[in-house]
């Protein structure tokens, strides 16, 4: 167990009270919904972009990212090669609809389009996905802090859903968008100096160059991949494709986004917003896998654990298993030393041949680990005790506690904890906008702006516990950033699908799509589960594509054999 130093409690303390405090200070007051679920509309385009990019960027993008690129290499980064296509689109035809209609959610829309029912089903959707995915964004810098200080899960689960809940009850949207401005400062000057000491710690004849030559030869700065094999999850093609159709969906129908740039001053503002988003995230993205790839280098000079997660390590050295796991480490230690002469040969004269015995030795070390895992899980098994031995959340985490000087600990620490209180207001704050306006204002004979208000304070407070509910029961996935997406991929698609025909297919009525969403997600459901288990070679961000192919093609289908449905469009 790691325990911090008190400097290193300070700056965790103070950073993450401050955002907090500032936060509930500065949006103290809202008395009507204009100022309480799109702040005003008062915000500025740095606002609105640094925002956006907030709401996205959670703790997982920081925990597991890095651990991502160790493993895999730069490769991730072809999954956002869509989204500046998708800013696009969203600045020319979802912002001025929105705008033009004045709608307080993205949903208001389909009800003036379609019918009621076609509304509160996408609001039902977007509300199953985004509490799932709150919980996540809960849950993952609660396992940090469990490695870090030994604390139970729940606990850590109770006390950052509650610090999140207060001032995002308090404020509303204006309170998620001022403190995201600061949690994103805290958080881009976190990892650059993160990066900047990764890069100090190298021997001192590496250079930045050298490092990217040593990832270079063990395939981990493979950015681009153009092959269409589907037993690859990240290709150009599977990024330029899905993950624009994911993009769209979930910056143009998801409220947790939506509601960002709702709050614009102008049309041109939130476009704005939305541009610089575009033009940063890929770069910011990029810089963030090239630290876990920079990771990866300082361990090709320092001894790394046979696992990164100490739970994992405890568990199966207490077991049975225990002298064959040592032995595995000990294979490791040997491995280890025969590749420091490999690479010290390899600096010198960058030989070919001698990469590709780097190479060898990495996919050696990569084989080993998987031994390692796989004694783990048989301890888990045997003791029957839940102990994750995928490990990639918890590389980036274990160089932060065991190699960086007292202070940044906390500083970082901060950054992980302040990405995951951004995004989680943000998903709040939709949840609670959404159920208040899509669900309880169309039922309710009550409308006064303080009721509405009091309402959605309630609402909020009352997703933030069961995003906590969903954090204690969370188990880790394979690795949390993609679980985060597999879960929008599995609904974004048929929500995406709905808008679109609502935008360019206006011989559609509102009974043939509500028909085709349901069936459409039925399909999704069964795409995702057989190639979980059956493994139809079907990876998770074409369901994006696939969904909202399905809901379309069902729809215009539909309504051409109906020809009956007499739903009055706008």
């Amino acid at each position: 167990m790691q325990i911090l130093s008190l400097i290193d409690w300070v700056v965790l303390s103070a950073t993450l009270l401050a955002i907090v405090v500032y936060g509930t200070w500065q949006t103290r007051g809202s008395k009507n919904v204009q100022d309480y679920l799109k702040g005003g509309n008062t915000s500025k385009w740095w606002t609105i972009g640094l925002s956006v990019m907030a709401t996205q960027a959670s703790a997982i993008t920081f925990l597991s990212t890095p651990g991502q690129a160790f493993n895999d290499g730069m490769g991730f980064v072809q999954f956002y090669f869509g989204l500046p296509i998708a800013m696009v689109v969203i600045c020319m035809v979802f912002i001025p609809l929105y705008h033009r209609l004045n709608v307080y959610t993205a949903y208001e829309f389909l009800e003036n389009r379609f019918d009621l029912k076609t509304r509160t089903l996408t609001a039902i959707l977007f509300l199953i996905q985004r509490g799932l995915a709150a919980g996540i964004t809960i849950f993952a810098p609660a396992i940090i802090l469990s490695v870090v200080l030994g604390w139970d899960l729940l606990t850590l689960n109770i006390i950052i859903g509650v610090l999140v809940i207060i001032y995002t009850v308090s404020g509303g949207t204006r309170a998620v968008n001022v403190t995201q401005k600061h949690q994103m400062v805290v958080i881009f000057i976190g990892m650059l100096i993160a990066f900047f000491l990764i890069v100090d710690k190298l021997p001192q004849d590496i250079t930045f160059s050298k490092a990217l030559s040593i990832a270079g030869v063990s395939g981990k700065m493979e950015i681009l991949d153009f092959s269409f094999d589907l037993n690859n999850r990240y290709t150009f093609w599977s990024g330029i494709i899905g993950g624009t159709f994911l993009m769209l969906s979930y910056f143009g129908t998801d409220q947790s986004q939506v509601q960002r740039y709702l709050s614009g001053k102008s049309v041109k503002e939130m476009q704005l917003g939305l541009i610089f988003n575009g033009l940063l995230k890929v770069p910011m993205q990029f810089f963030i896998l090239l630290v876990g790839v920079m990771v990866f280098v300082f361990y090709q000079f320092n001894e790394a654990p046979m696992n990164f997660n100490p739970t994992a390590t405890e568990l199966v050295l207490d077991s049975e298993f225990s002298e064959e796991y040592i032995n595995l480490q000990k294979e490791q230690q040997a491995l280890f030393n025969d590749k420091q002469e490999l690479i010290k040969s390899f600096i010198t004269s960058e030989n070919t041949e001698v990469s590709k015995h780097i190479a060898l030795a990495n996919k050696s070390n990569d084989s080993l680990r998987d031994k390692a895992r796989e004694l783990i899980d048989k301890a888990s098994e045997n003791q029957s005790k839940k102990v994750e031995s995928n490990d990639k959340d918890y590389v980036f985490i274990h160089f932060i506690l065991n190699n960086l000087p007292r202070g940044l600990i906390g500083l970082l620490l901060a950054v992980i904890l302040s990405a995951a209180m951004s995004s989680t207001s943000s998903e709040l704050n939709a949840l609670g906008s959404t159920t208040t306006i899509d669900l309880y204002k169309r039922n309710t004979s009550e409308k006064t702006e303080e009721h509405m208000v009091k309402a959605s304070k309630w609402f909020t407070f009352a997703w933030g516990i069961i995003a906590i509910g969903v954090a204690c029961i969370a188990n880790l996935a394979e690795n949390l950033i993609q679980l985060v997406n597999i879960i929008g991929s599995i609904f974004y698609g048929n929500v995406l699908g709905i808008f679109l025909l609502a935008f360019f297919f206006k011989f559609v009525k509102g009974h043939a799509v509500f028909i085709a969403a349901i069936i459409t997600q039925f399909i999704v459901f069964a795409l995702y589960f057989l190639d979980l288990y059956q493994h139809i070679n079907l990876p998770f961000l074409w369901l994006n594509f696939v969904g909202c192919a399905i809901v379309i093609a069902t729809a215009c289908t539909l309504q051409l054999i109906t020809k009956n449905d007499t739903t009055i469009t706008t």
